[in-house]
């Protein structure tokens, strides 16, 4: 796939085919997860470097090694289409029993397709299958599309929707897992 092709926008994005998505598990060095890296830094900086400062988005990139998104106790999804990595995310282990979502993402020129809720339900399943019972994430306050879907997506905001998402700064969301079934 050439890289144009990954910034082209989809023909029809409303439509999200399932059957020609594949989800991979990766390290965090393999090449197929720098694009959602590298959009989440111009993402990051965009949308808060006036409020956190310039540099702030790798300093956020950077915080975790990348052997806490390992296995057993964290993952990396990417979520491929056409061989181009379109969405992703994150998780590692917050604690025994609660998983700590991180980076989730789509490109930009693949949202309004449902692919965050997409990569949102794969994480919550690969966690409930790890044993974790519980999921616990945080957005900032300049992404009203993310507290939306975390919202609509049965999660439990831990502040007071009334306060200015600004003053809160880190909106904390937690989520109760089922248990994942028997095998």
């Amino acid at each position: 796939m050439t890289p144009d092709a990954l910034t082209q926008a989809p023909r029809n994005p409303a439509a999200l085919n399932r059957s020609e998505l594949t989800v991979l598990n990766l390290p965090m060095h393999d090449p197929r997860v720098r694009p959602l890296l590298d959009e989440l830094a111009v993402e990051y900086d965009s949308r808060y470097g006036d409020l956190f400062g310039r540099g702030a988005a790798a300093d956020e990139l950077n915080r975790y090694p990348a052997s806490e998104f390992k296995g057993p106790g964290g993952a990396l999804l990417v979520v491929q289409e056409n061989g181009g990595s379109i969405a992703g995310g994150a998780f590692r282990r917050y604690d025994n029993e609660t998983a700590e979502f991180k980076r989730i993402w789509t490109h930009s020129a693949h949202r309004r397709r449902g692919l965050a809720r997409f990569v949102l339900a794969e994480l919550e399943a690969l966690a409930a299958g790890r044993g974790y019972r519980r999921v616990f994430l945080t957005t900032g306050p300049r992404q009203p599309e993310a507290k939306h879907l975390y919202l609509t997506s049965g999660y439990e905001p831990q502040f007071d929707l009334d306060q200015d998402p600004e003053i809160i700064r880190s909106l904390a969301f937690t989520k109760n897992l089922p248990a994942a079934p028997l095998s």
